[in-house]
């Protein structure tokens, strides 16, 4: 009873930690963006301290000795605080996930220490690119990397922490919730890619180099240069803050992250129209639904970071959207994957019971 009643806690405990983590990271992800739209991703020339300090400098004999040990970069307030908040939010998290990963040495299924671990990994990785986007002076592909290693991150934690407090069972058969599972895996792949257009656009700072809707600089494509705009390693720049792209670079990656979003949102468009479909399903319907919605809304702040010229919070948001609608695909494949295993249960189950009657009679 004892032992059973000491799971239960322990259980408890880790889905709390885990839906914390959860709002944690998403939090980590809109201070990178904060931080990178804000041209502070060198606002600390060193890591993981900044100008030689664990804290942020304030005080004038500080900002002196600052100066001092980095003359070629002085010190600048306004981009020093925005890349020290977000490590120290980026420390915190790394330590949530090491305790979700030690509390599910506790757990009885094998998938959830995988879940935990492979997090564990892939955090120590993310502040290995953390480190690497400033040693090596916002390179746009460490940048991504970085960008994509957080909204991952987002995404698996999303989903532990539904594996801890969702048991998800639909009515539909193995091969149906196969057929959903292929349409949604391919829907993710496809938004995947979008995402990291977007990300690459960002790094390479080609955002502002088109503001006109619907084409960019009179033309889709002549005044564009694909070669240079993906050539993703090799530039051999020492420093990349602000982009070392001509501007027929950069209106390629823009160019492409426009049509990618064309892609993208009549690949969704589909998906939420199959799952709206299925009346007789709740949360097959609830996550279309809150799919379209989000799609909706990541198309509007598109337009407005277009238009308005890239304001900062509407330019932020739009990354926010954008892990929101992965994390919601993220759930959605869980969920199917998880009915899929319980249906996989169910099989064997009734397998060995048909056994254990033949070794009876």
């Amino acid at each position: 009873m004892e032992k059973k009643l000491e799971k239960k806690m322990n259980l408890s405990m880790t889905k709390k930690l885990a839906i914390t983590a959860t709002a944690f990271a998403l939090v980590v992800v809109l201070l990178g963006a904060f931080t990178r739209l804000s041209h502070a991703g060198l606002g600390c020339p060193d890591w993981p301290g900044c100008y030689g300090f664990s804290h942020i400098p304030t005080q004038n004999q500080d900002i002196e000795i600052a100066n001092s040990a980095f003359p070629e970069r002085p010190y600048e307030f306004e981009k020093a605080w925005p890349e020290m908040v977000h490590r120290y939010f980026a420390a915190t998290l790394g330590l949530f996930v090491l305790a979700l990963a030690l509390l599910s040495l506790k757990a009885e299924n094998s998938v959830t220490r995988r879940h935990s671990f492979g997090l564990l990994v892939l955090v120590i990785f993310q502040a290995a690119l953390g480190m690497w986007t400033v040693t090596m002076k916002l390179h746009p592909g460490i940048v991504m990397a970085h960008l994509m290693g957080g909204f991952t991150t987002l995404v698996l934690l999303a989903s532990l922490s539904w594996r801890y407090t969702t048991s998800f069972v639909s009515s539909y058969s193995t091969n149906e919730i196969n057929q959903f599972k292929k349409l949604i895996i391919f829907s993710l792949i496809i938004l995947t890619l979008q995402i990291m257009l977007g990300g690459w656009t960002s790094a390479n700072y080609a955002a502002t180099i088109c503001f006109e809707l619907p084409i960019c600089q009179g033309d889709w494509f002549s005044n564009s240069d694909y070669i240079s705009g993906f050539t993703f390693w090799g530039h051999g720049a020492e420093n990349y803050e602000f982009g070392i792209l001509d501007a027929a670079g950069r209106i390629a990656i823009h160019t492409s992250h426009r049509v990618g979003a064309i892609i993208t949102t009549l690949v969704l468009s589909f998906l939420c129209f199959k799952l709206i479909k299925q009346t007789n399903h709740a949360t097959l319907n609830k996550f279309g639904i809150l799919i379209m919605l989000l799609l909706v809304i990541q198309i509007f702040l598109g337009i407005f970071n277009i238009t308005y010229k890239l304001p900062l919070y509407n330019a932020v948001a739009h990354n926010g959207v954008g892990a929101l609608l992965l994390l919601t695909m993220g759930l959605l494949l869980t969920s199917l994957s998880q009915s899929s295993q319980f249906r996989a249960l169910q099989k064997q189950s009734s397998h060995n019971k048909t056994e254990e009657g033949d070794n009876y009679e």
